[in-house]
């Protein structure tokens, strides 16, 4: 299952959509047309927990596309908005999760060559996140030195705490695509926050697929690139933590709950690896994909 969230006039507030063919249903008025109450936001629908997303599915099946008028809308009408627009607490950053990015950044930014013996985490705040197609903020007071990261995005489905690793994908909702938006000129002590964390650094989507239809995260290609022209290109297979060593690693001290975002690391190819280094600048545009789930195209502005 692909949900979306979405808008479909600039005036509606935003609404949890499924895709389905070329058609977007509504998911609390399709609900409502069989007589069953759905929620209208991606957080809520999560909350309801596993069985929620079977439930819909069976529903689904069952109209076989015949949707009542007023439950859907053809996807080129709406706006495609972050799967979850505001989250509920900081996303779960995984620095350093690749072989080779390991390497191209103990090159450039001083860190250790040495693969990390345990997940490198660091966040940024709910405010990091846009949307598909929105842009991307460059500040030039603040950074001359923005960096691209494609990464895997995991969202969790119900509370984990001190989960194990063959447990940990049963605690997965599903899928997205996130770009890591960095200013390396920005780390501060060899503190993160700040270089991860500035407004518009976390876009997010274009859906959250659901993990019945991933069930091997880690055999995903993912690329990104900048004024099409490639710059990553890889597998999640080349992971050093897999998605279930993340949730278990960061659920032993932090409770993971539902509509946790993990970003789940960068391969190599990132700005700062490259000689001479490359950074975005304003006029830019970044394109990110990962397979089976979709892509994100942004444009970078001046502020």
């Amino acid at each position: 299952m692909r949900l979306v969230t979405y808008r479909h006039t600039i005036e509606d507030a935003a609404r949890l959509g499924v895709i389905q063919g070329d058609d977007i249903v509504d998911v609390q008025r399709f609900g409502a047309s069989q007589g069953i109450e759905l929620p209208a936001s991606m957080l809520a629908f999560i909350d309801l927990g596993p069985s929620a997303v079977r439930r819909l599915q069976a529903l689904l099946d069952a109209v076989a596309g015949n949707w009542l008028p007023g439950t859907s809308v053809p996807g080129t009408n709406v706006q495609l908005l972050a799967p979850i627009p505001r989250p509920r607490k900081n996303i779960f950053g995984i620095g350093l999760n690749y072989v080779e990015h390991v390497a191209e950044s103990s090159r450039t930014l001083d860190t250790s060559k040495d693969l990390p013996k345990e997940p490198v985490i660091f966040s940024k705040p709910p405010t990091t996140v846009i949307g598909p197609g929105e842009p991307i903020r460059h500040n030039a007071k603040i950074t001359q030195q923005m960096d691209w990261e494609v990464e895997l995005a995991a969202i969790i489905g119900r509370r984990a705490v001190a989960v194990t690793p063959e447990q940990a994908l049963s605690y997965v909702f599903g899928y997205s695509v996130m770009i890591d938006i960095s200013a390396r000129d920005c780390r501060r002590a060899g503190q993160w926050i700040y270089s991860k964390g500035q407004d518009t650094y976390g876009p997010f989507g274009p859906c959250i697929v659901t993990a019945d239809e991933i069930p091997d995260p880690q055999n995903l290609d993912l690329w990104l690139t900048v004024n099409g022209e490639v710059k990553q290109s890889s597998n999640t297979r080349h992971m050093l933590f897999k998605v279930n060593e993340l949730v278990a690693d960061i659920s032993a001290g932090i409770t993971l709950e539902p509509g946790d975002i993990i970003a789940t690391g960068t391969p190599e190819g990132v700005g700062a690896g490259r000689s001479p280094q490359e950074w975005l600048h304003p006029g830019d545009t970044v394109v990110a994909h990962v397979a089976q789930i979709g892509e994100l195209t942004h444009p970078v502005i001046a502020v």
